[in-house]
């Protein structure tokens, strides 16, 4: 593998039981990459991911939604579904991305929909009209944009919150050190609420830095969420994915950036 990225280094804020994948990819190809998750994920109540697996079970639900791996994962790790996840699933199922279609095709579910444009406002685009109900995995901070999308279409969809995420309350040291001496070459966001949650705990050392680093986003809703957190926005990966985001961190990182006055 090209050394693309020797020499960089790179602030990866996804949650930390997420981002090996990112930080190897960066350090494969000679970077360096340092965590600071901008959340935190907690886990539901057993009993609602419980009773919504009994539903689906029981096919009540025409379409199970899932919105990111971290929601197949909280909900297919019930105990009713480790026996056989594509058997617990008795309804045709979407993911919104590559991503999340291969935590399901790692369960043995291989999902029916998966838009060509991974974001949430592509899914709801790709899903047909119907009726019937639609059950969407979701994180409890996701905006109800897709919920309304689906029932213009005729669908009735239900929310199940399969899990949290809270704002972290303190940036590593070694990051807060290594943006203000101007070391950190670029920081990547996956998500809004990753944005959020890294702007809200360093905010004095991006202040500080004697040269801003290079933003990278994932996603056009990811970038929307840094551009309205004051970030200039240098990269949007295409297509929406970890390996877009090296991708595009490859390319911004090939132009010059200027040293604060």
């Amino acid at each position: 593998m090209r050394s693309t990225l020797a020499g960089r280094v790179v602030v990866v804020t996804r949650p930390k039981e997420d981002a090996a994948e990112l930080a190897g990819r960066i350090e494969a190809r000679g970077g360096t990459a340092l965590l600071a998750p901008g959340i935190e994920r907690t886990g539901v109540g057993s009993a609602a991911l419980d009773a919504s697996l009994r539903r689906v079970a029981a096919r009540e639900f025409e379409w199970v939604l899932f919105t990111s791996r971290s929601g197949v994962e909280a909900l297919l790790h019930r105990p009713q579904a480790l026996g056989r996840a594509a058997d617990a699933l008795r309804a045709k199922v979407a993911a919104v991305g590559d991503g999340t279609a291969r935590a399901l095709r790692d369960r043995g579910v291989e999902p029916a929909l998966v838009p060509p444009t991974f974001t949430t406002e592509a899914l709801s685009r790709a899903m047909p009209r119907g009726s019937g109900m639609v059950l969407l995995v979701r994180a409890d901070v996701a905006p109800e944009g897709l919920e309304a999308a689906l029932a213009r279409k005729g669908w009735t969809p239900v929310r199940l919150d399969a899990y949290r995420t809270r704002p972290v309350r303190a940036l590593p040291r070694s990051v807060d050190r290594a943006l203000r001496d101007g070391s950190v070459d670029a920081v990547t966001f996956t998500s809004a609420s990753t944005v959020d949650g890294f702007v809200g705990v360093a905010a004095d050392p991006l202040q500080a830095a004697p040269r801003r680093p290079r933003v990278v986003c994932i996603g056009p809703v990811t970038a929307r969420a840094a551009r309205a957190s004051g970030l200039a926005v240098d990269g949007v990966a295409r297509p929406h994915t970890i390996d877009g985001v090296v991708a595009a961190l490859e390319r911004v990182l090939q132009r010059p950036v200027r040293r604060r006055k």
